[in-house]
Parts: structure tokens; sequence; C-alpha cells
């Protein structure tokens, strides 16, 4: 079940109707829990089966963890944990990319193997709810948190819908005390969370499928060699697409929970704004970011022990996020380019300590932050590195045989599009979307928001799945 479906607003107004009646908390809890695996056997039910593993392994190895005295016997139950988890994942994500790299190296040895062919499908959310639930097992061997007092909490934990297949990626000290204690959502909560889910459908399917969607697949399909102008923009679209598809999933999200009483974590904020890299993975998917740095980069060595290590530590990092976003070679590019971006920019940071730069500076260093991101997303979409290099010569003007692609249409829409991005991200970059919206005037927001929401009506249809659902 998505979020842009007619599918989903029966869904969610018979689950708000449940949760707004005078039941016990723990009757609403079951309530809950019951329509996320709704929510998630909609798509495919046997794969709840995974849920329930992941679930009760985590939960058991969780109490062992808590109860153990004994330092191996804290490992054995880590370890239980951890080889589950991640078995799963990459027996469903990464099984045919092994295979197949397995099989490359062993023609280059000389021997001929076939593979047999692969039928595996990728459970969708398989990569969110696996780092949610390896959190709580990872924070209660390293003493950070307590497991939850109740089954009922640590199951509603990993299967809460609104955050269950695409993020944000919750800790349990986040989520699990909210669903200790009775939530319900107060009239400005309502109202508020409904127009988040406005804004973040608009984003979505008007945005991100209905204007810059059609654009990009047209430079990316491969048939025609793309010029300048053509790869360009084909590349700002997607830069454009991939925000808006993600970020406007993130935003329904925290809606949807909000409409029940529940606060997820901010996703993004305002990441094109960003002013360098470590910047922009701080407001860019700021939950994952959150997570490669706790439970990678800092056990890696991060930044205590001495450059060599950072630099290391950065680079495994990112090369490792890149693969968590998809088994190929073109996502490990992707995580590598950030790597390298971020150790770049670290040795600059020390070479240039005392420097501060002005207005003018700074704009000319996110300008620069964003044309560099948008050379990484060339990795990021491309289905080949073929198909990557050919985009990226057309960016850099080197395609002699280039072929005029897209209409003038579409390169005016798309521009107008990442120009308003842009300058919107500018203007809220140092301030919050609730801080703007408590300022502005409810008239104008309340126009806006009957424009967004006839712009989702009209689109309903024409929109597709969300990007970040097949990682």
């Amino acid at each position: 079940m998505v979020f842009n479906s007619l599918v989903f607003v029966v869904f969610f107004a018979i689950v708000l109707l449940l949760h707004a009646m005078p039941f016990p908390w723990r009757v609403k809890k079951v309530n809950l829990l019951v329509a996320s695996y709704i929510f998630y056997a909609a798509w495919n039910p046997p794969f709840v089966i995974l849920l329930w593993v992941s679930t009760v392994v985590d939960w058991f190895a969780a109490r062992g963890l808590a109860q153990a005295e004994q330092q191996w016997k804290r490992r054995a139950w880590m370890l239980l944990s951890i080889v589950v988890s991640l078995g799963l994942l990459c027996y469903f994500k990464y099984g045919h990319f092994l295979v197949e790299n397995f099989a490359h190296l062993v023609s280059l040895a000389g021997f001929k193997y076939s593979p047999p062919q692969s039928s595996i499908v990728l459970p969708i959310g398989i990569s969110f709810y696996t780092f949610a639930t390896m959190s709580y097992t990872l924070d209660i061997y390293l003493r950070r948190s307590v497991p939850a007092r109740n089954f009922l909490d640590y199951a509603l934990f990993v299967t809460f819908f609104p955050h269950l297949v695409a993020g944000p990626i919750m800790r349990p000290t986040e989520l699990v005390p909210q669903f200790e204690v009775p939530h319900k959502a107060t009239p400005d909560q309502l109202r508020f969370g409904l127009a988040l889910m406005t804004l973040g459908l608009f984003e979505k399917a008007v945005l991100a499928d209905g204007f810059l969607g059609p654009v990009v697949d047209q430079v990316y399909n491969g048939r025609v060699v793309p010029g300048f102008v053509d790869a360009w923009v084909g590349t700002l679209a997607f830069s454009g697409q991939i925000f808006c598809d993600f970020a406007g999933y993130s935003i329904t999200a925290i809606g949807a929970a909000l409409c029940l009483g529940f606060a997820l974590s901010d996703n993004f904020r305002f990441p094109y704004a960003a002013i360098g890299f470590t910047d922009f993975w701080r407001r860019w998917h700021i939950t994952l970011s959150a997570w490669l740095r706790d439970y990678l980069y800092i056990p890696l060595g991060g930044n205590r022990h001495g450059d060599a290590r950072t630099y290391f530590s950065l680079m495994a990092t990112m090369l490792i996020g890149g693969l968590w976003h998809g088994a190929s070679w073109t996502f490990v590019v992707w995580g590598g380019l950030h790597g390298l971006y971020l150790s770049v920019e670290r040795v600059l940071r020390k070479r240039f300590s005392g420097y501060r730069p002005g207005p003018i500076a700074s704009a000319g260093l996110g300008l620069l932050t964003f044309v560099l991101v948008n050379v990484a997303w060339v990795f990021f979409r491309a289905k080949t590195f073929h198909q990557a290099m050919v985009i990226l010569r057309g960016m850099f003007g080197r395609n002699a045989h280039a072929e005029p692609v897209l209409a003038a249409i579409y390169i005016i829409t798309t521009m107008m599009i990442i120009g308003g991005l842009l300058l919107a991200h500018s203007f809220m970059r140092n301030q919050t979307l609730e801080a703007a919206i408590g300022r502005a005037h409810p008239t104008a927001l309340t126009a806006l928001w009957t424009i967004m929401a006839f712009a989702v009506v009209i689109q309903h249809g024409e929109s597709n799945g969300f990007i970040y659902f097949q990682f």
C-alpha cells in the first residue's frame, strides 16, 4: 500500500476513526499493530513473516543481552541479532549481486561458471526496518538503553506503518516511550498533520512524478546521446525528483503519525541550501546519516585516531552507505564520491581553519556543493557505468554526436521548478517549516493548501511508487 493511492485514503480514515474511539490504550495499540501489518501485507503478504522473524529475534536477543552477566553471553546474543538481521538483508537484497560478482571473478580466473537464474524478490522496506531493529539491540549491547517493557510496544515500533517501508529510520528510544502512554492528536496536530500529508503528496505526485520524472526518463533512457543542455537539465530534474519523492514520503509519514498523536524525526532539512558536504549530510536523509555515524563511522574510529583513520572511516562509511541504497556498483561509486567530497572538505577546513566566508563566498560554496551533488546523482540514477559516462560526457560538453532530447517546454519547466526549489531551500535554510507556517497568514495558508490538494487530486492515477521503496 502506498500513500499516494485511494486505498490508503480509505485505510487511513479507518485507522483515524478507530484511534479516536474510546477504547483502552492497549486495544488502540493492537489496532495500530494490526493496521500496520495490513499496510505491509497489501504489497506482498508472505513477507510479513520476515517482519515477525526480525521482531521476535531482536526482542529475545535484547532481553538476553540485558540479563546476561558474562561478556561472552552478551556477545553471543548480539551475534545472533546481527546474523539474523544482516543475513536476511544480504540474502534478499544482495544475493543476486553477490552471485553475479562471484561469477565474474571466477571468469577472470579462467573458469566458466553460469549462475542459476535468481527469482529473489526484494521485500519492500527491508533496509529501513533492519536498521531500526539493529539499533535496538546495538544500543542495549552498548548499554545506551534498556529493553522495552512489553512486546506490544516493541512490535509496534518495528511495524508502525508511517515509517515502516521508507523511514524516517526511528530509534527505539524515540518511539517506544510514545507507545507506553496514551497518545491522541489535538485538533491543531490533526490539522497540521493533514497539511503535512498534503504537502508531501504534492511534492511526490505533482512535482516528482508529474513534472520532473518524465524529463529524467527521457534523458536517462539511453536511446539518444544527450548534449550539454539536455544532460544538465535531465540531471537537475533528477536532483529535484529524488528530493521531492523521498522528502515527500518523509513529510507524509511525519504528518500521518502526527494525525495519530505521535512525533517522528525530521528526515530532510532543506539540503540543497547546504554549504559543504558535512552540511549536506546533516540535512539530507538525516536519520540514515545519524545511523551511519553512530553505528559505523564512530565504531570505525571516527576522528579520534588521527587523519588517516578519519579518512578511512569517512570513506568506508560512505561506501557502505552507497551499497545500502542498492545492490549495484554505481551506488558504491555514488557513496565513494561523497566520501571523497567529505575527505577533501575536511582537508580544506584544516588548511583554511581561520577563514570565514562572507555572503557572496557562501553563496558560491553552496552552488559548488549543489553542482558536485548533481555530478554524484548521475551514478545514483544511471543503471550502468556506460550510461553514467554518457551523461557525464554530455554535462562536460564532450558528446560529439549529441542529439536533441528535450522539448523547450520541458527545459523551461524543469529550470523553473529547480530554481524555485533552490530559492525555497535558501530562504528556509536557517528556519523550520513549523516556524514559517506559524508566521504565515491563515488565508494564504488555506489558499496554498487548497491549490496543492487540488493538484494532488488531479494528478491521482498518474503517480508512481516511491523511489526509495526499491532500497
